[in-house]
């Protein structure tokens, strides 16, 4: 299962888009990875830069909330925990159990679903919050 980008899932913050593109292609390449028997090195490099893209990502979401002292802050960064956590966890099976089929099924059910979910929920709904903010001051 792969994510396929769509211009439902561009929230029309540039940036942010742009992240979540390169967070769809490294979830995409770990699934290929893992479809294609790749050594447990480089699914765990890949492994790697995905969990590290997820906090550099979320890092730079949870600013750009700050900056516009988005009501939901707080909802949103524990979801943003939440997720890590799942990360966390999803890495340490994948240390113990490696790219069998199981772990993929289960990375592929938690991650892309949160990910598309995520974006097309609480992250449209910052991005139409701060929407309405710049329409305001015209």
């Amino acid at each position: 299962m792969s994510i396929k980008w769509r211009p439902e899932l561009e929230i029309g913050i540039e940036e942010i888009d742009r992240q979540h593109k390169a967070l769809i292609n490294a979830v995409n390449d770990f699934l290929q990875a893992c479809a294609e028997g790749k050594g447990k090195e480089e699914v765990g490099s890949t492994m790697d830069f995905l969990s590290d893209y997820v906090v550099t990502h979320f890092n730079y979401e949870q600013d750009y909330q700050k900056k516009y002292d988005y009501p939901k802050y707080e909802q949103h960064l524990r979801m943003h925990q939440a997720f890590l956590k799942e990360v966390e966890n999803l890495k340490k099976k994948f240390e113990d159990e490696g790219a069998s089929l199981h772990f993929t099924i289960q990375f592929s059910k938690k991650v892309v679903n949160w990910i598309i979910t995520h974006i097309c929920g609480a992250d449209a709904e910052f991005a139409a919050y701060v929407k309405s903010l710049k329409n305001s001051d015209k």
